[in-house]
């Protein structure tokens, strides 16, 4: 890890950046959003997770990666202009392992074009869920993705966060 140039001691901090997509639509009385169930990523198998996520690749902007993941591994199209915001989150597993430090870019989209289905073999299951009924989901959900989605639901998802951080104070 390279030296922090205010102090040698001191190691600069390096992270992994990824991109999460929701895709939502409105039912009466909620929004829907859809769920992967992941398999066989040897990362959180057996949970529910974002419709579609990634890693930012090299030369790509992170709204890139957004519309390639989402492509990817829903096989349909969204317009980086469709792209809604919902939060950036800066996440550890506090472990000082490189690999587990990371920047999460959620968001949802409203419009794309194409049905949505499961492209890659690392999604057992697709599923629409209400915000509002997560709780009645048999598989868990990927914990700092849950921490998202309860948010959201609750309407106080800010603009940044943090997960697996010490509380402050």
């Amino acid at each position: 890890m390279p030296e922090h140039p205010g102090n040698p001691q001191v190691p600069r901090f390096q992270v992994v950046p990824a991109a999460y997509v929701l895709l939502r639509r409105p039912v009466p009385g909620d929004v829907e959003v859809l769920l992967q169930l992941r398999q066989g990523t040897g990362y959180m198998d057996g949970h529910w997770a974002f419709g579609a996520a990634g890693h930012v690749e090299a030369g790509e902007d992170v709204l890139a990666a957004a519309v390639r993941e989402v492509h990817e591994e829903l096989g349909v199209v969204v317009d980086r202009d469709a792209l809604v915001p919902l939060t950036a989150m800066h996440r550890t597993h506090a472990n000082g392992r490189a690999i587990d430090e990371r920047v999460d870019f959620f968001f949802a989209a409203d419009r794309w074009a194409g049905t949505a289905h499961a492209v890659e073999d690392k999604a057992a299951a697709l599923r629409w869920v209400r915000l509002g009924a997560l709780d009645d989901l048999a598989e868990p959900v990927v914990p700092h993705e849950r921490y998202v989605l309860d948010r959201l639901r609750r309407g106080d998802l800010p603009s940044v966060t943090t997960f697996g951080f010490a509380a402050p104070g």
